[in-house]
């Protein structure tokens, strides 16, 4: 089963936090990002997330088999929305588990941040004043 994936549909989290489980691990570590209601002091109405589906859930994958590589975890996962989403919504979800916590955090810090930087999703910022723009991490 896939350790990354996009949704273009709310997902519940306890299915994937449940997949984590396993006798080895006494850590888990998880990340949500939700939609906020401001960006550089701009009001926020919502925003949409887009992605090459295709290219995004490959480089999802890479960083989720580094961070099996690099830390000593268990299992993680992350799933990443696109589409249209509200104030408030769940954008973005990583889980780790491991036999203890530095391995879990380091890993979870490690997945959010190369995902956010290296997995191609674009954030098209819907602004209260009706303009817009879109967003992505700048390159290393």
């Amino acid at each position: 089963m896939a350790r990354f994936r996009l949704s273009e549909h709310p997902f519940e989290i306890a299915p994937l936090r449940e997949r984590l489980l396993s006798e080895r691990a006494g850590a888990y570590a998880g990340f949500e990002g939700w939609v906020r209601d401001h960006h550089d002091g701009r009001a926020v109405a919502g925003l949409r997330y887009e992605s090459y589906a295709a290219l995004a859930e490959a480089e999802g994958e890479r960083v989720l088999a580094e961070a099996m590589e690099k830390f000593a975890i268990v299992e993680a996962c992350c799933v990443h929305r696109v589409g249209d989403l509200a104030i408030g919504e769940l954008a973005v979800w990583v889980g780790v588990s491991a036999a203890h916590r530095d391995a879990a955090f380091a890993a979870c810090r490690y997945i959010i941040d190369e995902t956010k930087r290296r997995v191609p999703i674009w954030k098209h910022e819907r602004y209260a004043d009706g303009d817009a723009d879109w967003l992505h991490p700048e390159p290393p």
